[in-house]
């Protein structure tokens, strides 16, 4: 069956279609449907924006929809910038721009005090079953660096530590970001419930 990634960031697409590769199904990204435009992000938490990207291009294509709505907490920051990860820095942010802030308010944080989690929150939305819905939800803890290190990745990457590994997720390679990271985690526990959700698409969806 074809499962559309309701995102347009070319970065977080090809993590999560990556992971999708035991999913047995054909990945669409945004690309192929230039007709839809950005999808507002209202919801106050994660799993609200998750499931408005998912519902809204299942709708408008007719078609399974996986949306990932995640962020960075921050807890020196009170859980910022959370589900305002993206755009941080203002409606112009881009990644330079967001980590830069980032840094400027944690001036002064020592290390021990910079502790962080990437949270991912995976909702899939098919209209063939009535709008059957999946959630699921993966963290990935660490701390913030004082100093961006890396080149790989996106987003915030490239300030966040995996204490275990002791190198930031900007300087792991796509693998093994892919084995710790807070979409593989997500991904991981929504692939417990997804062979009776896809068992019930086949069986019903005109694109099974």
């Amino acid at each position: 069956m074809d499962l559309i990634i309701a995102t347009k960031n070319k970065g977080k697409a090809g993590e999560i279609a990556a992971l999708l590769r035991e999913f047995d199904v054909r990945v669409l990204t945004m690309d192929a449907f230039p007709e839809i435009g950005d999808i507002p992000e209202t919801g106050e938490t994660f799993e609200e924006n998750a499931l408005i990207k998912a519902r809204a291009v299942a709708r408008l294509t007719g078609m399974a929809a996986l949306a990932d709505d995640s962020g960075l907490e921050v807890d020196a920051l009170a859980g910022a910038p959370g589900v305002y990860s993206a755009r941080f820095s203002g409606p112009d942010a881009t990644d330079a721009t967001n980590n830069a802030l980032l840094l400027s308010k944690l001036e002064g944080v020592p290390p021990e005090d910079r502790g962080a989690r990437f949270v991912s929150v995976i909702a899939v939305h098919a209209p063939v079953m009535d709008g059957k819905e999946l959630l699921a939800r993966g963290t990935w803890s660490g701390r913030i660096t004082l100093s961006p290190h890396g080149e790989n990745g996106f987003g915030y990457d490239p300030l966040f530590i995996d204490e275990e590994l002791g190198l930031t997720s900007a300087q792991l390679k796509p693998d093994e970001k892919n084995k710790r990271s807070h979409r593989a985690m997500a991904l991981r526990r929504l692939a417990v419930a997804w062979p009776d959700f896809i068992r019930d698409i086949r069986d019903k969806g005109p694109n099974g």
